[in-house]
């Protein structure tokens, strides 16, 4: 992905926060993958950012660390608490799927059994 010319590489805020002109990358993406220690070279190519683009990131990071860090913890509050409701989410409605589940006998396994066997022999 390149950027015409005339185009000058920027940090902007978006619904999905401090975003990399012409890339659908933040800057949390990038905080993410340095974090985990990943070199430069495999967080560009991950996040399909160039040099450039990458350069301007990290930049405005350094450039604005207490508040890019506030932020940064904000959205890592925010992923965490959308994580615990589907958790929970799935908890509930994984316990009414097993209480719904109807427990068979073995009488009525081989019912079904015979059932299906003379079925099949007609």
């Amino acid at each position: 992905m390149t950027l015409a010319a005339d185009k000058q590489i920027t940090v902007t805020t978006t619904e999905r926060g401090l975003t990399i002109s012409g890339s659908r990358a933040t800057l949390y993406d990038i905080m993410d993958l340095q974090k985990a220690n990943y070199p430069l070279e495999f967080i560009r190519s991950t996040l399909n950012l160039t040099d450039e683009q990458l350069r301007v990131a990290l930049a405005y990071v350094e450039n604005n660390r207490s508040e890019v860090e506030t932020e940064y913890q904000e959205v890592l509050a925010t992923r965490e608490a959308i994580h615990q409701y589907w958790e929970q989410r799935n908890c509930e409605r994984f316990a009414a799927m097993e209480s719904t589940r109807r427990s068979l006998t073995k009488e009525d396994l081989l019912s079904r059994l015979k059932l299906r066997a003379t079925s099949i022999s007609l």
